[in-house]
């Protein structure tokens, strides 16, 4: 009987309680889902504030390989900037270097990878600033004559034939032609024959008394080719193509960037991204560095049509 009623008051205390038991756990569920909706907020506000931060950057690449080997060497690279800063990077191509060369004046790239004077031309004409280049080498153009040649000075090729891969190739045509006219005061007729390949077959085969080229082109030749030819001549020394941005690019990303790519550099994994471009050691550099080409007379050889 006792046990009965034991029971009997258990069940009556508890519906009592009832409305009372619903009513903390209504005040519980709105506390739970006023929480949830606040979460909910703060990771929209996350999502879009990092979509709107994250910016897409269009990238040009002078076209020193063809298409293929050029997106496979810089995509890498990209993708892994891409990773570091939060940003998007559009690599873009062109399929000469004039196409390039009008790209850039037009202003149509964020960053663009040239020569040291194309970097010159673009800071003219669009205002883009080298932030980037490689510390651990220098640039310069090697003219070569046939190993057979008894030509020992420079101004003995006055009034010859000498080939050029193009008239703006900058180390291997362009200071070249500056050197022979204001550093040694001759003449000669140039022969534009398409590719560094094409003037060191020329030389190799007598067409032409010299050739202008660079050392690394030279050293790719074939051994028959490199052994019919000697290096009679090189130029002063440049800085390297750098990366420049343009200045529509703000001051922050513009920084963000130039810290990437050089913190990218330094990590032993990373310098592989580097290597083919190539760009050993990447370092911080500015638009001082390049200007000093104004003075070597570049100008009066640089052909814009």
């Amino acid at each position: 009987m006792q046990t009965r009623q034991r029971f009997n008051w258990m069940a009556r205390l508890l519906s009592n309680q009832t409305p009372l038991l619903r009513r903390v756990g209504n005040v519980y569920r709105r506390r739970a889902r006023a929480q949830l909706s606040s979460l909910a907020l703060i990771a929209l506000f996350i999502l879009f504030g990092a979509q709107a931060s994250a910016r897409t950057f269009t990238v040009g690449v002078v076209p020193q390989f063809e298409a293929r080997k050029l997106h496979a060497t810089w995509r890498p690279l990209l993708d892994e900037l891409a990773r570091t800063t939060g940003h998007r990077f559009e690599l873009l191509g062109n399929s000469s270097i004039p196409e390039f060369e009008a790209s850039y004046a037009a202003g149509e790239f964020d960053l663009i990878y040239s020569n040291p004077w194309h970097a010159v031309i673009a800071n003219e004409l669009q205002g883009y600033l080298p932030i980037v280049h490689d510390r651990a080498r220098k640039l310069r153009g090697v003219l070569v004559i046939p190993t057979a040649s008894n030509i020992t000075d420079v101004t003995e090729l006055r009034g010859q034939e000498i080939a050029f891969p193009s008239p703006n190739a900058l180390g291997a045509s362009l200071l070249m032609r500056a050197d022979l006219k204001r550093i040694f005061g001759i003449d000669i007729i140039p022969v534009y024959v398409d590719t560094h390949s094409s003037v060191y077959l020329n030389v190799a085969l007598g067409t032409t008394a010299a050739g202008g080229g660079v050392m690394r082109t030279l050293n790719e030749q074939p051994e028959n080719i490199r052994q019919r030819l000697k290096v009679l001549y090189q130029t002063r020394a440049m800085p390297p193509h750098p990366i420049s941005v343009h200045p529509r690019v703000t001051e922050s990303d513009r920084m963000q960037i130039q810290q990437a790519l050089v913190k990218l550099g330094a990590q032993p994994n990373s310098q592989q991204l580097f290597a083919d471009i190539p760009m050993e050691q990447p370092s911080i550099t500015s638009i001082e560095e390049y200007l000093e080409l104004e003075s070597w007379g570049l100008r009066d050889f640089y052909v814009t049509d």
